[in-house]
Order: structure tokens, then C-alpha cells, then sequence
């Protein structure tokens, strides 16, 4: 594989043509993520797979036995459940070799690191779903990076590299349902929701606090996840019976058309995938200006607020529950169209074969620049 960086993004932009799907040969491709549990970075790679497997293309995902992925495949994907952490990248070589793999695809630690003992033959990609660490992504032959500023931050790195932002899933399947009936919350309940992790980095202290700080007396908050924060936050809602902790959420879309306000209250975030499903479902959102939301939400009708502070966010719940008196908000009419779900998964494929082709030795010129899933207009 080619060792160089082709990244040519910059801070702002602009939107590419979108790749045309049918211009690819069929691939044979492996996803690789060892995780125990489905947040946003496996409904990611659960996503890729099924749009890749649905163009054509041979589509192999391994993954910790058992793993609650497997069910949210297609039927067009084959998972491999590995049972033991011991010897996992010398397996996965042998998987790629049986197979016939061209493109091993990593996601998050534990899989980007499997990837380092992959055949030569076999180009090696890891999209950043946290961020670019040397000992996980140095060896790969390329990165994708998720946000523009990640991209300011490969160091030393030597593959190549490209910006393809997140995109809206595919919610065809997605079944609405009664959140309120479900809580024996009564139906004047103004419900304030976030979907998530349960962990420090995503911030759900900060939310209990400013809710419980700021929150009027017939609203409720509901956070969907689980994760090692839990206790925390029980201990911290400090027995509120209107801040409720449901658990993990198989049906997000289903979750948040319930809701009346999104709040994605993050220390910090590369991309979040919930608040782009959030803005599908046309909700009134609350989100902290980290990384990679302050990049794609500026020219959206979002309240944006200083991560970590508990002040900040009450005076935004404020503000925003106070605009109307009547239990639902009205809901935004975002421009969906820069988080194209089929721009996104073309993009992917438009990198592993510029990948594969090693990409010559020259840079990209301005006419053949990677192609962005998300779009910020051309400055006037």
C-alpha cells in the first residue's frame, strides 16, 4: 500500500460531487470492531456494511462473539464472532487470507489494532471515530477522519487520509411507540432527551445538573444508554422522579420522536451520530460546541454551548423551554441533504480504491480532492 498523506480538506469545505457507486468492482471487505455493546460507532460501522453489502460488494464483519451487532446486519453480511481476545490479529489474517479480503476496515482500539498483522496484500483503513492515535492507526495505510480538525492532527503520519464527516442511517425499519405511556408520565410532559453512552466524556452530569437546575416542574428528562457513568448519575439526580435512565435504546429514531428538545451535552465529540438523527426527526437541539459538532452545525438552527458547563446549559434550557408555552416545541426543518447517507457510503468506497491504487506519487489536484459528505456553501 501507498504511504503518503492525501488529504486535502480545509477547515470549511466545500461539497464535492459524490461518488457514483456504480463506478466500483466489486469488493471483498472487511469491518473490523470487538465491542460488547451497539453506541454510535457501531451503528456506524453496522450502517457501511448493509450499504456496502446492498451495492454488491462482499461483506464481512468480525466481532466479539455475541456481539448485539451481529443482529443488526443484513442478511448479505457475514459476521465472524471471535470468542477469546487471545490471538485476535493472527486469526483475523487467516480470515482475510481464507476470504480473499482487499479492504480490512477498522473501528475504534481494539480493531484497529487486529489490523496490523493483515496480509501485505490487503489495504488496511481505521475511520476516527475518537480521534488519531499513533500505536492504533500509524501502521494503517489509511484514515478517514470523521471532522476537519482531526485532520490537523495526524502528526506524523504517513498513509493516506481523507474527510468524510458522518450521515443520516437508514431508519426505514424505525417503529414509533409512546415514551410518555412507557414512563406513566402524564401526556402534558415536556420530554427533554439525549442518546448516548453513559460515560464521563459524553457529558449526562452536566445535563443532570442543569436540568435539575433550570428544568420546569412538568418536564422530564430522559437519557437512552447505558454505560460505567450509571451510578454517577443516579447518585447525582439524587432521587428526581423526573430524570429517568431507561437504559439501552434498540429503536433511536422511535426514542426521539418523542421528544420536545435534544440535548447532546458532550465534553467532547468527534462527530455524533445522534444528534444528526435528532435533526432528521426535526427536534429543537441543545448541543456543546466540541469538535465536531461546532464544525457542522454552525450554519444550523441550534443552541450551541460552552462544553462542561453546568451554567451555560441551564441558561440555554432556559431560554429554549421558555419560547413556547405549549408542551411540544415546534419543530426545525434542517437541510439534510450535506449528510446524504448514499454520498456517505460511496465516499468510503471512492477512498479504499484510491487506496488500493496507491495514488500515485503527485498530490491531489484541485479536481480531485476527496470527496466530503457534509457541505458548507462556497464563501461569498
Amino acid at each position: 500500500m501507498s504511504a503518503r498523506n492525501d488529504f486535502v480538506g480545509d477547515v470549511h469545505p466545500h461539497a464535492y460531487e459524490a461518488a457514483n457507486p456504480a463506478a466500483f468492482h466489486k469488493l471483498k471487505i472487511l469491518h473490523v470492531l470487538f465491542s460488547s455493546r451497539v453506541a454510535g460507532s457501531e451503528r456506524y460501522c453496522v450502517d457501511l456494511a448493509n450499504g456496502q453489502a446492498a451495492l454488491g460488494h462482499e461483506v464481512h464483519v468480525a466481532g466479539r462473539y455475541g456481539s448485539p451487532m451481529a443482529k443488526l446486519l443484513s442478511r448479505e453480511v457475514i459476521f465472524h464472532g471471535f470468542a477469546m481476545p487471545f490471538l485476535r490479529g493472527l486469526r483475523l489474517r487467516r480470515l482475510a487470507a481464507r476470504t480473499g479480503i482487499e479492504v480490512a476496515h477498522g473501528h475504534l482500539s481494539h480493531g484497529c489494532k487486529a489490523l496490523a498483522v493483515a496480509p501485505d496484500n490487503v489495504a488496511r483503513i481505521a475511520t476516527l471515530h475518537v480521534g488519531y492515535k499513533a500505536k492504533q492507526h500509524a501502521s494503517l495505510d489509511g484514515v478517514i477522519c470523521v471532522n476537519a480538525t482531526q485532520a490537523t492532527r495526524l502528526g506524523k503520519y504517513d498513509g493516506q487520509s481523507t474527510l468524510i464527516s458522518n450521515w443520516l442511517p437508514d431508519v426505514k425499519s424505525a417503529e414509533s411507540f409512546d415514551l410518555r405511556a412507557q414512563l406513566n408520565l402524564p401526556r402534558e410532559t415536556r420530554l427533554i432527551g439525549s442518546v448516548g453512552r453513559l460515560h464521563l466524556s459524553k457529558g449526562y452530569d452536566v445535563l443532570v445538573s442543569a436540568f435539575r437546575q433550570a428544568a420546569p416542574s412538568n418536564a422530564a428528562l430522559v437519557i437512552a444508554g447505558e454505560g460505567p457513568h450509571r451510578a454517577e448519575l443516579e447518585k447525582l439526580a439524587k432521587g428526581d422522579s423526573r430524570i429517568h435512565l431507561p437504559g439501552h435504546c434498540n429503536n433511536v429514531p422511535g426514542f426521539l420522536r418523542n421528544l420536545d428538545l435534544f440535548v447532546s451535552p458532550s465534553r467532547e465529540e468527534s462527530a455524533g451520530l445522534a444528534i444528526l438523527e435528532a435533526m432528521s426527526e426535526g427536534l429543537p437541539i441543545i448541543a456543546t460546541a466540541t469538535e465536531g459538532p461546532l464544525e457542522y452545525l454552525s450554519r444550523h438552527p441550534v443552541t450551541l454551548v460552552e462544553p462542561g458547563s453546568v451554567e451555560r446549559l441551564s441558561a440555554a434550557l432556559i431560554d429554549v423551554l421558555r419560547e413556547e408555552s405549549v408542551v411540544r416545541l415546534s419543530r426545525v426543518s434542517y437541510d439534510l441533504a450535506p449528510f446524504s447517507r448514499s454520498t456517505g457510503i460511496s465516499n468510503v468506497l471512492d477512498f479504499y480504491s484510491r487506496v488500493l491504487a496507491g495514488a500515485g506519487g503527485q498530490a491531489a489536484s484541485d479536481t480531485d480532492q476527496p470527496r466530503l459528505i457534509y457541505a458548507t456553501k462556497a464563501q461569498e
